[in-house]
């Protein structure tokens, strides 16, 4: 049983660190209806920026989430002015292209400037835990949970108490109707673009003294954004976060209980059967 528990929380607390990653996917999909196969590159972004932050002027890396977010705000916002905006009415081959492509752009980027060697942020606390009714709970992670679930809420009180998020997510609903009411869709898009692009980079900051940091590690994220994304259901934010949880959950229960080897297997065995029982995702909507 304390076997059991351990690996519940420690997927619950890495599934919240998933979500937010899921959760800047389905942003920019419900608003411009474009699978961002750059999310995970993005996210490799922040995770070099607050590497160089930490190791040139000695921010933690849970504090330079402060700074993260509104640098890959900025950043996705460009990419979606300059390139994403090029590409909204074009065929759905030619954005999956253009996204891969910008997605390698930045990988290969980031190997010219810091070659392919892992990077290791290593804090004071990387390795500390802390024991709750006798489960070792990891410190770095769970203080990343808790960041996570300040931004959820933050970003949900946005989306439905200010004007601008409900004019995102009008957009999201039906672009041409919010259009034809005044709002500018363009704009809505590229927040949407940059908003999603900061959850992206503020994941990969929270995950930063966890992880090994190295260029080609935007592949890896990148799938598992796309597998939450479907399993909660496409365009939904809530279904995002479900999705992030229980990816997180089964893969350290597959861990623990099959084999560390095997447990993306069990993630994707997972996400097979949601495809074949519920299509449309755990809280998505059919359009049929």
């Amino acid at each position: 049983m304390l076997v059991f528990s351990q690996s519940l929380i420690s997927g619950l607390l890495i599934g919240g660190v998933y979500a937010l990653i899921g959760i800047g996917l389905t942003i920019i999909f419900g608003v411009m209806r474009i699978i961002n196969f750059a999310h995970g590159d993005i996210m490799m972004i922040g995770m070099y920026l607050t590497y160089n932050l930490f190791t040139l002027a000695g921010i933690d890396p849970f504090v330079s989430v402060a700074i993260t977010i509104p640098i890959m705000f900025l950043f996705g916002a460009l990419l979606q002015k300059v390139f994403i905006n090029r590409v909204l009415n074009a065929l759905p081959q030619n954005q999956i292209l253009l996204t891969i492509g910008l997605g390698l752009i930045m990988s290969n980027t980031m190997m010219l400037i810091f070659t392919s060697d892992y990077q290791i942020l290593t804090t004071s606390y990387s390795s500390s835990s802390f024991r709750l009714f006798h489960i070792s709970i990891s410190q770095p992670l769970a203080i990343s949970f808790v960041i996570t679930a300040g931004i959820t809420a933050l970003l949900y009180w946005f989306f439905m108490k200010t004007d601008t998020g409900q004019a995102i997510r009008a957009t999201a609903q039906d672009r041409d109707a919010a259009q034809l009411m005044g709002i500018n869709v363009k704009r809505m898009s590229i927040i949407a673009f940059g908003l999603g692009s900061s959850l992206a980079g503020t994941a990969g900051a929270l995950i930063s003294p966890t992880y090994y940091i190295f260029p080609q590690i935007g592949s890896t994220f990148t799938l598992k954004a796309f597998v939450i994304t479907v399993l909660g259901g496409m365009g939904s934010i809530l279904g995002a976060t479900l999705g992030g949880i229980l990816i997180g959950v089964a893969e350290s229960m597959g861990a623990v209980y099959i084999s560390s080897g095997w447990k993306d297997v069990v993630v994707f065995v997972l996400f097979l059967l949601v495809l074949v029982f519920k299509p449309s995702g755990l809280l998505g909507k059919s359009r049929a």
